[in-house]
């Protein structure tokens, strides 16, 4: 699969699939490889672009690379849909991902068509979101100094998905997180989003936020401050934890709405409070 640069950096980036443009940003650590089968089922409503993040896997990690911002991926995200002439795309991000998938919509309007937000949380609109995601940072940081960056990536999904996450991964995902710890680290380092509910206000696409059930319980106050903001938005319950599934019912539903694919009484998301 190709390479481009785009915004001064190259990314690796794949492409499945045809028709209209669905770009998938994935979480901090992550790659497309943990999106496993989701690439495939989203494939079959449209042209699917997954790419590893700046720092990430295949992609090009700067040197040195000690801290980065939400605005710097969404900034590469930009760079990279207009260079593939993906525009406008509906954009699906998961954790970190939909984070640089709202800021995406924010300042690069004209380049979405739709989003898709699994479980933000470096987002300031939440200020307990916020203040958790930096609780998780700092836990990291200790982590590093103390068993070195290598460690930092199972701390990580230990801290976020559970204790016993980390052993029934598959080998290939826990190197994937082991190998990324300098991102990891980067991004817990760097600044999150600072728009206010005015902001998010002006976002006229169609947005569906999911929220997990299993996951931690203040991740779900930055979906409600969300859906209370945004005035074009649908909620989502789904069972299970943090790692949502990109291809979830609901999303393939509220994406092949969006694309025309399903009529809209065919749409299966819920709001959280039914």
């Amino acid at each position: 699969m190709p390479d481009l640069r785009a915004a001064g950096i190259r990314l690796y980036y794949e492409e499945h699939g045809s028709g209209a443009p669905i770009a998938g940003i994935h979480g901090t650590g992550s790659s497309p490889l943990v999106w496993g089968e989701a690439v495939d089922e989203l494939a079959r409503l449209g042209r699917v672009i997954v790419y590893d993040r700046r720092g990430h896997g295949r992609s090009e990690r700067p040197d040195p690379y000690d801290r980065t911002s939400v605005a710097e991926h969404a900034d590469d995200a930009a760079a990279l849909l207009e260079a593939l002439d993906a525009a406008p795309a509906v954009v699906i991000g998961r954790s970190y991902g939909a984070a640089v998938a709202a800021d995406l919509a924010l300042r690069h309007p004209q380049l979405v068509r739709a989003l898709v937000l699994l479980e933000p949380a470096e987002l300031e609109l939440a200020p307990a979101t916020a203040a958790w995601a930096r609780a998780l940072g700092e836990r990291l940081g200790e982590v590093a100094e103390q068993q070195g960056v290598d460690a930092v990536g199972e701390a990580m999904i230990e801290e976020a998905l559970g204790a016993d996450t980390w052993q029934v991964l598959p080998e290939n995902l826990r190197r994937l997180f082991t190998d990324n710890g300098p991102a990891v680290l980067a991004e817990q380092r760097g600044d999150y989003v600072q728009a206010d509910a005015a902001a998010f206000a002006a976002v006229e696409q169609p947005v569906l936020l999911v929220a997990a059930a299993g996951s931690v319980p203040v991740l779900r106050e930055l979906i409600a401050a969300l859906a209370d903001a945004l005035p074009n938005a649908r909620t989502s319950l789904v069972e299970g934890g943090h790692l949502i599934d990109p291809a979830h019912p609901d999303v393939l539903a509220f994406v092949g709405e969006v694309l025309g694919h399903t009529a809209p009484a065919r749409f299966a998301a819920r709001r959280q409070d039914e």
